[in-house]
């Protein structure tokens, strides 16, 4: 039997209906005039979610991690230092992208659960006399442990230091969930994917660069192809791509953006945080913590669950699958089976959300962990009859 259930992971999301026909369409010639009209509304309606005006977006057929590559092997050269901090499994892996393209990495250690510590990167940049960091990384939302960072706070420590770095952001799990602002901050390259905020299948790396970060591609030296900017930019001035493009999902990337912004960025944000404090309120009846150590950190499109010591959360995941056909999200690297994810963003509702914890609780209540059936679906039913 094919399942109707929604999905609870942090990535890819549930689709509406309407997004999923916008991807299924007849063949289209790239070359003919009609594929200027899906691809001149998508990138502007890139450029309206990620709040930017400067920023030129550049789309590639791959995911979040495809948009790492293209943003430092169009900026950066062998042997170049960049700033990062590890405090999850994807600020993580983007370390371990620019060490295997010969970058030279300072990386802060971080508890996973915590966020970036922007003074911390003050300290290391203002004592970078020489300016040999040429880029600082940083997971605005990361996925492994529900934790926000603030990206505010991280350019303010590059402005007070008065330093030339560039600030290249994964916006991966945060871009269309939650507020991002590429101008006001200072991104220099945002990075996101369509499988999560747009509500898209997975297959599209979405990047904006900012003309600071336009600057620097040509005196980079790091191998790129595919990836290359340039040869992107030069495509979109004839309203084409350097090679075939794919055009289904720049159709539903087109009505994705045209969605959001039709519902109001601010509400979008505004949904998103009821739906998680909805889910922070079932946790929370149900006697457990968040892997994120402070509200403040707490992420707005992931949940990332502690459950008792000794006990393997990710039978919760494999028993939820198993049993009620309902998906969360296992936990990743150093949280592995410390935590189960349940992951709320894209297109979800109060009544999707309810039936979520609803199964949830069940699985817990199956693996004999003392969960009361009902405790977690009231405290969210409370929560979201008071804010609606």
């Amino acid at each position: 039997m094919t399942t109707q259930n929604p999905i609870f992971i942090p990535g890819p999301t549930n689709m509406p209906e309407i997004l999923r026909r916008a991807v299924d369409m007849p063949t289209m010639d790239h070359r003919s005039a009609g594929f200027e009209g899906i691809l001149q509304p998508a990138l502007a309606g890139v450029k309206q979610v990620l709040k930017t005006t400067t920023g030129e977006v550049f789309i590639f057929p791959s995911t979040g991690s495809g948009g790492w590559e293209t943003a430092i092997s169009n900026t950066l050269s062998a042997g170049d230092k960049v700033l990062a901090a590890n405090n999850g499994m994807f600020s993580q892996k983007w370390i371990d992208m620019c060490q295997r393209h010969g970058l030279d990495v300072e990386v802060v250690a971080v508890p996973w659960g915590e966020g970036i510590p922007a003074a911390r990167f003050g300290e290391i940049l203002a004592a970078d006399k020489k300016h040999e960091i040429k880029v600082v990384l940083a997971t605005h939302n990361e996925t492994a442990t529900g934790v926000i960072s603030d990206i505010a706070a991280v350019r303010a420590a590059l402005n007070a230091s008065n330093h030339p770095a560039m600030l290249f952001v994964d916006g991966v799990s945060s871009i269309g969930s939650m507020d991002f602002r590429m101008d006001e901050w200072g991104v220099d390259v945002a990075i996101t994917g369509s499988q999560k905020g747009f509500m898209l299948p997975v297959g599209l790396a979405i990047t904006a660069f900012s003309p600071k970060a336009m600057a620097a591609l040509d005196a980079a030296t790091l191998p790129r192809w595919f990836f290359d900017v340039r040869d992107m930019r030069d495509g979109y001035k004839v309203n084409g791509y350097p090679y075939t493009p794919p055009v289904g999902m720049l159709n539903g990337l087109k009505l994705s953006t045209e969605m959001l912004l039709d519902e109001g960025l601010g509400n979008v944000f505004a949904r998103h945080a009821r739906i998680a404090e909805g889910v922070r309120k079932a946790v929370s009846a149900w006697g457990m913590e968040l892997c994120a150590v402070s509200p403040d950190l707490y992420s707005n499109s992931v949940s990332a669950i502690k459950t008792p010591a000794g006990f393997d959360a990710n039978t919760i995941v494999t028993h939820a699958s198993d049993k009620y056909s309902v998906s969360f999200g296992g936990g990743l690297g150093d949280v592995a089976g410390k935590v189960f994810r349940i992951g709320h963003l894209g297109s979800l509702t109060d009544v999707m959300a309810l039936s979520g914890i609803a199964t949830a609780e069940m699985s817990m209540v199956d693996l004999g962990l003392d969960v009361t059936l009902g405790s977690g679906v009231a405290a969210a039913q409370a929560h979201f009859c008071a804010t609606a």
